[in-house]
């Protein structure tokens, strides 16, 4: 990376970051308020989405100076934003699909925090599996009216906006006759019920009721029953965040387990492992964006969710059993936090299912 930009970058952190940050960063990383002020100010001065315009919280990097920037954030581990799915993906589906009208509404309070969003993708006997959402949207005038049920809304009962994934053409194919839809969370016929937590470090979840919701044409994201496509170019850009998370999440939940002195050789085994998985996620990730950048077909990229998050979840086992330290309430709250690995962002058996179609070539279920 350009050493001028990365000096900018370290004089943005220490202006905005407490002085104690990385010393008690155990305590830091969960707090709300510090994340909220972070990303306020991460796209007031450009280091948001740094592959992007000015006005957009970005600094107009290339995506190979966008890609080390994030990379080197997460090293010194950056607040996370408290709405990821907000910039991480709400934003570039917005940026990708949306009409001039909703870019100007929506775009900067996404990206800034100010307005906070779910997204509405699971659903009961569906999980994961996005095409086989059942929530119904029918056109009455110029308004859609719908009526479904979601679920593991991460968020919702916190935020303002939604992502709304249903289908609006129930004979066609099991992929297709899906749309995505701008849904107001405070509209009447919506109901938010928090789902209790076994844990203060998991994500907040809800169940989303909605009954007789009316939804403005307008606030169509996309095309009309291609909403597949908008659910699968949004998720595409967590891509390199999901990986390079995983892998900083493995190297930091194994400190404790290789600070300690007497550290069993069995434990050393399997700590060695991980690393080498961490080290593997690493230079998987980099391969792939530098394909994805040269125009090429990186198909080992659909492995990085599966193995990055099975991998993190590893470590977390592993610092908690034998950690330096194991009555630090932090290892129970990482370990509690790393069993959504597997879940968030399509779950592992979606995550295989992906992979024996798209590598492997196996049919898919239609």
């Amino acid at each position: 990376m350009n050493p001028e930009l990365l000096a900018e970058f370290d004089a943005f952190l220490a202006r905005v970051l407490p002085a104690d940050y990385h010393e008690r960063y155990a305590d830091y990383r969960r707090d709300e308020a510090l994340k909220i002020a972070y990303q306020a100010a991460a796209f007031d001065e450009g280091w948001l989405m740094p592959e992007w315009e000015g006005e957009l919280g970005g600094h107009n990097l290339t995506e190979a100076d966008g890609l080390a920037l994030r990379i080197e954030g997460a090293r010194r581990n950056v607040p996370r934003s408290p709405n990821v799915q907000g910039p991480g993906v709400v934003a570039p589906a917005l940026r990708a699909f949306g009409t001039r009208e909703q870019q100007q509404r929506y775009l900067r309070p996404v990206l800034r925090g100010d307005e906070w969003w779910a997204l509405g993708m699971s659903e009961p006997l569906a999980g994961s599996d996005l095409a086989s959402l059942r929530t119904r949207a029918r056109l009455d005038g110029d308004h859609f009216v719908v009526d479904g049920q979601k679920i593991w809304t991460t968020q919702a009962h916190k935020s303002r906006w939604c992502t709304l994934y249903v289908r609006t053409d129930p004979d066609a194919s099991k992929h297709a006759g899906i749309s995505c839809l701008i849904m107001d969370l405070r509209s009447p016929g919506v109901d938010i019920r928090p789902i209790a937590r076994a844990a203060e470090s998991i994500d907040e979840f809800c169940e989303v009721f909605l009954d007789g919701v009316r939804i403005p044409k307008g606030n169509l994201l996309g095309e009309l029953n291609d909403g597949w496509r908008v659910a699968g170019a949004s998720l595409e850009h967590e891509r390199d965040m999901v990986w390079v998370n995983n892998w900083v999440d493995v190297e930091h939940a194994l400190r404790p387990v290789l600070d300690r002195p007497d550290l069993p050789g069995h434990v050393a085994s399997e700590a060695g492992r991980l690393l080498a998985d961490a080290a593997a996620i690493r230079f998987t990730g980099m391969r792939t964006a530098i394909g994805r950048m040269a125009g090429r077909s990186t198909p080992e990229f659909l492995l990085l969710k599966l193995f990055g998050s099975e991998t993190a979840q590893r470590a977390g086992q592993l610092a908690l059993e034998h950690g330096d330290g194991r009555a630090d309430p932090h290892l129970f709250a990482d370990r509690m936090e790393s069993l959504a690995a597997t879940i968030y962002g399509g779950t592992s058996e979606i995550q295989r299912n992906i992979i024996a179609e798209k590598v492997l070539g196996l049919p898919r279920d239609r």
